[in-house]
């Protein structure tokens, strides 16, 4: 039997912790003023996993914990992260299915609690052992969904994924007749991490809450991915929000936003003043929960230490923006958004939507259709069965438009206009990060794009992405 197989950490162990609802809390922090921040935090070793969660529960007054799965899990190869784990290797995130229970709940035990709730997150186009393995320790929190785990992460055909994940949300469906009320969030909204359009992400985002919604899932919440305009962010985050209640009947949901995904400042003035960009950008838009990237995302995994420095500089943001919008009297309640004639992330999304929802009564049907005939297409997105024929470039206003559109049935509201050449493109990855570093950065000598290279080889456990838009070295 492996050693992963039979780590017995000393000390007492609790068989399972509190099972509170995770969207009843985050419900309950917005209703009190407070934006949920959460890490993108997973490690192998146990013992710095559990000493990783208690850091960040204490870090801010309102946090989610976080255990991000390792990449061979991620792929299912469960047998190559035991023999790194009995040879002393460290992997990038926790191999939950590969871990004995008796151990993960000991990594649990005494912090997951009521006010610290705790969400796998994994990056799996299989997810049913993960899903499976997260049960069994008590937990029923976690995100991902049929298209945004498989077209950014392999070449796992979508109709594999799709299939996968309906029997995914089946099972964890299933767990509310145990008294739980699991919940799932979509990963749509963060397509690659950048320059895919918001009106596309939205729809993606809405798409895939409504695939669990049909599933049984009843808590659900939809992610969006700050972008490069904040007027187009608090477009797409309020359509989102207008969707949701538009999509999601009988269901308790939330929106999450994610810190900027795409190249991350290199210096830490840059990175922290995007970071609290995000911070003011949820409260300004509504989102309840945050999910923050730190002053390292440039360079490294982070630690500990920079995860919890990260928690408490964008919870004091939220804080401030809170206080500030208070003072002015333009405080946002989470009802409401603006009309839709106002909104032309809600039109484009909305025209996806309902185009997808009218190919097949089916949503997973309905989804393949959508890729095969090109109505969802992601721009620069290698994956097989993405049909690959649209384009986006920033404009002058700094907002993600259109270049090409491909078969997408949004010609009426889609501005389409420029066509992004490859030192466009160079900008364009570099545009966020130029922005918030060029204060605080000395100057250099801008340099042009060079050709590709062969990729070189990814480090053990850490499967090379399909595409490269995901910029910095963030966990999903």
């Amino acid at each position: 039997m492996t050693r992963a197989a039979t780590a017995r950490p000393r000390g007492p162990v609790a068989v399972h912790g509190s099972r509170a609802s995770f969207a009843r809390y985050v419900a309950d922090a917005q209703a009190r003023g407070a934006l949920v921040v959460q890490p993108r935090m997973g490690f192998s070793d146990p013992a710095l996993m559990r000493a990783g969660l208690r850091a960040t529960k204490d870090a801010a007054e309102a946090v989610v914990g976080t255990l991000t799965i390792d990449s061979y899990t991620r792929v299912g190869d469960e047998l190559s992260a035991v023999r790194a784990l009995n040879e002393d290797h460290s992997l990038n995130g926790y191999p939950i299915s590969s871990l004995s229970p008796h151990t993960s709940r000991w990594v649990l035990d005494g912090v997951r609690d009521p006010s610290f709730p705790v969400q796998v997150r994994h990056g799996s186009a299989r997810p049913q052992r993960i899903v499976a393995a997260l049960a069994a320790l008590g937990l029923d929190a976690t995100e991902g969904g049929p298209v945004s785990y498989c077209l950014p992460y392999g070449r796992t055909p979508l109709a594999d994924s799709v299939r996968n994940w309906q029997q995914a949300c089946a099972f964890l469906a299933s767990l509310r007749a145990t008294g739980a009320e699991p919940h799932l969030e979509t990963f749509g909204g963060c397509m690659l991490g950048q320059l895919c359009p918001p009106g596309l992400l939205v729809a993606l985002s809405a798409l895939e809450a409504v695939f669990f919604h049909r599933a049984g899932l009843r808590s659900i919440s939809l992610s969006y991915a700050q972008q490069t305009n904040s007027e187009q962010d608090v477009h797409a985050i309020h359509a989102l929000r207008r969707l949701a209640a538009e999509l999601l009947p009988d269901t308790e949901w939330h929106v999450v936003l994610y810190t900027y995904m795409g190249l991350y400042p290199r210096s830490r003035e840059g990175a922290l003043e995007l970071l609290e960009r995000s911070a003011e950008l949820a409260v300004e838009a509504g989102a309840a929960r945050l999910i923050v990237k730190t002053v390292a995302e440039a360079h490294r995994i982070p630690t500990v230490a920079e995860n919890v420095e990260a928690l408490r500089v964008a919870s004091a943001a939220a804080r401030d923006a809170h206080r500030t919008a208070a003072a002015h009297g333009t405080h946002r309640t989470s009802d409401g958004a603006p009309p839709v004639s106002d909104n032309p992330v809600y039109a484009e999304a909305r025209a996806l939507i309902d185009a997808v929802l009218g190919l097949d009564a089916d949503l997973g049907r309905a989804l393949l259709t959508a890729f095969a005939r090109g109505y969802l297409d992601v721009p620069y997105c290698l994956h097989p069965d993405n049909a690959g024929r649209t384009r986006s470039y920033i404009d002058d206003a700094g907002r993600l438009t259109w270049s090409e559109i491909g078969s997408m049935p949004i010609g009426p509201v889609a501005r389409s206009s420029g066509r992004l050449t490859a030192r466009g493109l160079f900008d364009a990855l570099s545009f966020v990060q130029s922005r918030h570093d060029n204060h605080f950065l000395a100057p250099t000598a801008p340099t042009a794009p060079t050709a590709p290279t062969a990729p070189t080889a990814a480090p053990p456990g850490r499967p090379r992405p399909l595409a490269g838009l995901s910029g910095g070295t963030s966990r999903r």
